[in-house]
C-alpha cells in the first residue's frame, strides 16, 4: 500500500511538472506578417502648424433595440487638432518692402486636421453587447470625431493660430534686419 501511494505520488508530482514545462515553454501561437508597402504619392507640403489643440471626449453610445437588451459602451477619447496657415498660397504681392519696414499678408488660418489618437483613447466598459461590441466601439468612435470636430469649429483656435503666427513671422522678419514688421492676414 505504501509503494502504492509513493508512486502516486510520484507520478502525480511528474505531472504537475510536465503541466509546469508545457505551460511556461509549451508552443505559443505566433504571427507572422509580410509587407509590400510602396509609395503612392509625394506632395509638397506647405502648411505652417502653429497650434494643437488636445481634447478629450467622455462618451456613453448606446444602441438601442426593440428585440436584444440595450448594448453600450464607455469611452475616453483623446484627438488632436491642429491649427495652420497655408504658406503655399503665399505669393510676392503679399509682401511689401519699403526701407527698413515690411508687411506681410498671410493666408487665412484653417484647421489642418482633426484626428482621433486610438492609442491615448480607451474602451472602458461594453455592457451587453456580446458580438456587437467591435461594430458599438466603431460607432462611438465616429460619433466622438463629429463632436470633435464641432467643438474644434467652436474653439478658439484659429484665433489662436493668427497669434501664434504673428509671434512666428515678426522676430523672423525683425532677424533680417526689418525694423517695421506689419503681419496681417486676408
Amino acid at each position: 500500500m505504501m509503494k502504492f501511494l509513493k508512486t502516486i505520488l510520484f507520478i502525480g508530482v511528474v505531472v504537475v511538472i510536465g503541466w509546469f514545462l508545457l505551460v511556461r515553454y509549451g508552443n505559443r501561437p505566433t504571427s507572422e506578417s509580410k509587407h509590400q508597402l510602396l509609395i503612392e504619392r509625394i506632395e509638397a507640403m506647405g502648411k505652417l502648424e502653429l497650434v494643437k489643440y488636445r481634447f478629450s471626449d467622455v462618451l456613453e453610445h448606446k444602441n438601442v433595440s426593440a428585440y436584444l437588451p440595450d448594448a453600450s459602451v464607455l469611452l475616453i477619447v483623446k484627438a488632436d487638432a491642429v491649427g495652420c496657415v497655408d504658406l503655399t498660397k503665399l505669393s510676392p504681392h503679399n509682401i511689401e518692402v519699403i526701407g527698413d519696414s515690411v508687411s506681410i499678408q498671410l493666408p487665412t488660418p484653417e484647421i489642418c486636421y482633426v484626428k482621433i489618437d486610438h492609442e491615448a483613447s480607451k474602451v472602458y466598459d461594453t455592457k451587453m453587447a456580446f458580438f456587437r461590441e467591435a461594430t458599438l466601439v466603431d460607432e462611438a468612435f465616429k460619433s466622438a470625431e463629429k463632436e470633435v470636430y464641432k467643438e474644434v469649429r467652436n474653439s478658439d483656435i484659429l484665433r489662436q493660430t493668427k497669434e501664434n503666427a504673428i509671434h512666428v513671422f515678426k522676430p523672423l522678419l525683425e532677424g533680417l534686419g526689418f525694423s517695421k514688421v506689419n503681419v496681417y492676414f486676408e
